[in-house]
C-alpha cells in the first residue's frame, strides 16, 4: 500500500518554474533523438548508395594466364651465367626457382609468367 504522503506528491502540479525547466528538458530531448535518427538515416543512405553503385569485383584467378587457344605457353628464363637449376615449383602463375650460381651460392629466383620477368630474387646463405 502507497503511503499517504507519496499520493499528495503526485498529484500536486509542479511548481512554475520547474515545470518551465521539465519543459526545455522534454524539447531538447526530442530535439536531440531526432538529430540522430536524422544522422544514422543519412548513414544508412551512403552505405546502401555505395553498396548499389560500387563496380562489381572479380579478383583476376591465380592460374589466368592469356594465350591463344591451342598454343604452348612459351617464353624464357634468363638466369645467370653458370647457374644451375637444383629444383623449381609452380604456384599459380609464379615459379620459384632454386639455382646453385658458378660462384656456389645458392639463389632462389621468383618469376612470373604474367608479366614474364623476374619479381623477385633471394640469396640463401649461411650465418
Amino acid at each position: 500500500m502507497a503511503s499517504p504522503i507519496a499520493e499528495e506528491d503526485q498529484d500536486k502540479p509542479l511548481d512554475p518554474e520547474v515545470e518551465k525547466v521539465r519543459r526545455k528538458l522534454v524539447r531538447f530531448v526530442g530535439i536531440n533523438l531526432g538529430l540522430l535518427f536524422l544522422a544514422l538515416m543519412v548513414v544508412i543512405g551512403a552505405l546502401v548508395y555505395k553498396a548499389r553503385n560500387a563496380p562489381p569485383v572479380t579478383p583476376p584467378l591465380a592460374g589466368d594466364i592469356q594465350t591463344p587457344a591451342g598454343e604452348p605457353i612459351s617464353g624464357d628464363i634468363v638466369l645467370p651465367v653458370g647457374a644451375k637449376v637444383i629444383s623449381q615449383s609452380l604456384s599459380g602463375n609464379r615459379v620459384s626457382i632454386d639455382a646453385e650460381l658458378a660462384d656456389g651460392s645458392r639463389t632462389i629466383f621468383v618469376y612470373d609468367m604474367t608479366e614474364r620477368r623476374v619479381i623477385g630474387r633471394f640469396a640463401i646463405r649461411n650465418k
